[in-house]
């Protein structure tokens, strides 16, 4: 196997167990006997050592500031039985935390719930892997080129340890260093049970619906965005749902109608859900007259948020709870000033259209923004309108997104509810 040797002293992280490499750090590759190539391929497995030739991990190689993502530590080659017992260890926390199919005496338990996130990237010990599990089938998400090539050991594993899959998708046409030399398919089925098989059209998930504390959702993960839904914000549509009774609420950048569908149900008035997708649109309105077909207070609009928002005003629309979880407005460290402006510019649209003693529910899912800068860009949006605002809660990204805590960069989604007087 290639040895990676880093530069002196350039190993203490790796001895606290943070799973990346970067490129810096690295003093020489000495590459092993099969390469013809002048430095190892992406992808590939490397042993890492410190200057002085001590063992530290082994992991995938990459082009770019992170050079390798660690896989495990402390070995110069992984067990046989390595993807088994990680997923397996995955799918345990899942059922710890009550998400996941449990078996008592060999009677399978069902929930009201049959989606979750399997595997969290680092959270989980697999960095650059994502899995969703929505019912019978698992959508398998690679952010490196290494678990891309090992998708399919990855797929046997997941079979093998979490028994309510039966169908694994794989989609990282979108998620792939964009200019990696990959091999293979980004995208299409790895595994298929008869029931996915016998449909005519294979591009079409219209079928396949999952659950998620009681409330039904189709998921589009042949099209959808991520792996078709956003997990992470399982809990806080939760809370929604505590807040709705008898309100009037905006869902602003819906999708595919999550937290509406949990303010229907708790109750609400009227719900708005705007999303500049049509297609997000016509997701939510399914969604909708599958688990409310009578409902009659829901309107789904397919606009732009700063559009939208700015008419409604101009036409005196005023809202008791606005919801505001738009995509990450910075993907990067070098966007984080503009996407805090964007961040503050939002949320003061949203702040002058709430009612007194109306609530806000405001995120970023922008890991590049940290926590402080996100309150900051609020807060500055109350005090741009003039209104006073409590925190009521702080939130985050729910138990099935799990934050290694020897890789504090995991915590990325962050949320605010506001009481606005």
């Amino acid at each position: 196997m290639t040895t990676i040797f880093l530069k002196p002293h350039k190993e203490e992280s790796l001895k606290r167990f943070h799973p990346w490499v970067f490129s810096g750090a690295i003093a020489r590759v000495v590459l092993d006997a099969t390469h013809k190539a002048a430095s190892p391929e992406e992808g590939e497995l490397v042993a890492v050592r410190s200057a002085a030739g001590e063992t530290l991990g082994v992991g995938h190689w990459q082009v770019g500031s992170i050079a390798v993502r660690i896989l495990a530590f402390r070995v110069e080659e992984l067990p046989a039985d390595f993807w088994r017992e990680r997923i397996r260890a995955a799918y345990q926390v899942r059922q710890t935390l009550g998400l996941a199919e449990v078996r008592r005496d060999d009677v399978r338990c069902t929930k009201e719930n049959n989606t979750f996130r399997l595997i969290h990237g680092e959270g989980d010990f697999l960095p650059g892997l994502i899995v969703d599990v929505y019912a019978e089938t698992a959508v398998i998400q690679a952010h490196s080129v290494g678990m891309h090539v090992c998708r399919n050991e990855i797929a046997e594993a997941i079979l093998a340890e979490v028994p309510q899959v039966q169908n694994i998708y794989y989609k990282s046409d979108d998620t792939l260093p964009f200019k990696a030399p990959v091999e293979g398919e980004k995208t299409g089925w790895l595994v298929e049970s008869q029931k996915t098989a016998s449909l005519k059209d294979k591009s079409r998930s219209d079928e396949f619906w999952s659950v998620e504390n009681g409330l039904s959702f189709r998921i589009d993960w042949l099209r959808g965005q991520k792996t078709g839904f956003f997990i992470d914000q399982r809990e806080n549509r939760a809370l929604v749902e505590r807040y709705a009774k008898d309100k009037d609420v905006l869902n602003m950048f819906c999708y595919t109608g999550g937290f509406s569908l949990y303010a229907l149900r708790g109750g609400a008035k009227t719900v708005d859900s705007v999303d500049v997708s049509q297609k997000a649109i016509d997701l939510v309105n399914i969604n909708v007259a599958r688990n409310f077909p009578e409902a009659t207070n829901h309107t789904a609009v397919a606009a732009d948020a700063f559009e939208y928002l700015t008419a409604q005003k101009a036409q005196g629309r005023t809202y008791d709870l606005i919801i505001l979880d738009p995509p990450a407005f910075a993907k990067h460290r070098d966007a984080v000033k503009n996407a805090l402006r964007g961040y503050q510019r939002i949320n003061a649209k949203a702040i002058e259209m709430i009612r007194p003693g109306g609530i806000l529910f405001t995120f970023s899912c922008s890991q590049a923004v940290d926590k402080e800068a996100f309150r900051l860009a609020v807060f500055s949006a109350a005090a741009q309108v003039g209104r006073k605002v409590r925190i009521l809660h702080q939130l985050h990204q729910p138990q099935d997104h799990p934050i290694n805590i020897y890789h504090p960069e995991g915590e990325y989604l962050k949320g605010l509810v506001l009481y606005v007087e």
